[in-house]
């Protein structure tokens, strides 16, 4: 039997990278999947794709930043599955720019999409999962979490929320109620975040960075992801860092 033949499992941020390339993954290994992002018709290529390998999906569009369409997504799982086992927190921006150059917009939307994100996500699904007295949660972080650089200020100050609170989660939901929590930490990865920096003079000097190391496929986290859910239920991979061998931080 696959590993997740019984699980229903959410993933945020479904429609591309890695978000796309977990849910993939976790329908490989038996989990229905059910996929969330704004995009729906790359959803439903998703689901075709999925059900095409003999895998089960269902759409859901959501915009993780309001509040009450995320309830509605949890409620719709439950709804259709009875359980919510797996929620893969994935949905992020990353549009990096400099301080000086007040693009405060933009701090803004990464707040709401990496952090509150984050917690809505987390606060549709822990009722259900308190309920079972089981779950995995799994919040995407970054190396960003543990290192800032030039550019990278709020957007390290999400994911080192993100780190943190995933720390704070696995201390109070672990031993009382068997909910486990994951933070994964990829370092540079070959997907779109990088098409939602704005700002031009860091887009000039992100790019001699970028050149000098190959990223991550995608895939290499959804591995990273799957491994951490199908440990044994009375284990917790509570962190994974991962990152292209070339990337010195």
């Amino acid at each position: 039997m696959p590993a997740l033949s019984d699980h229903v499992a959410i993933v945020t941020g479904a429609s591309s990278g890695i978000g796309e390339a977990t849910a993939k993954h976790l329908a490989t290994e038996g989990a229905t999947v059910v996929l969330a992002a704004r995009r729906e018709g790359r959803l439903n290529d998703l689901k075709n794709a999925i059900e095409a390998d003999g895998g089960t999906a269902l759409v859901v569009p959501t915009d993780v930043t309001d509040r009450d369409a995320v309830k509605a997504l949890a409620q719709r799982t439950v709804d259709e599955y009875g359980r919510i086992d797996v929620l893969v927190n994935n949905a992020g921006v990353m549009p990096l720019t400099y301080l000086h150059n007040m693009q405060t917009d933009d701090w803004y939307s990464t707040v709401d999409i990496n952090l509150y994100g984050v917690l809505h996500a987390i606060e549709a699904v822990l009722p259900t999962m308190i309920e079972q007295e089981r779950g995995h949660v799994v919040n995407v972080s970054s190396t960003a979490g543990r290192k800032v650089y030039p550019g990278g200020a709020v957007y390290s100050a999400t994911k080192y929320g993100v780190r943190a609170l995933s720390e704070g989660m696995r201390q109070e939901l672990g031993p009382r109620f068997g909910i486990r929590v994951t933070c994964i930490e990829p370092g540079a990865v070959a997907t779109e975040l990088t098409d939602t920096i704005s700002d031009e003079e860091l887009k000039k000097d992100s790019a001699k960075m970028f050149s000098k190391l190959t990223p991550l496929e995608a895939e290499r986290i959804a591995e990273s992801i799957v491994y951490a859910v199908t440990a044994p239920a009375s284990a917790t991979v509570a962190e994974i860092l991962v990152m292209p061998t070339d990337q010195m931080r």
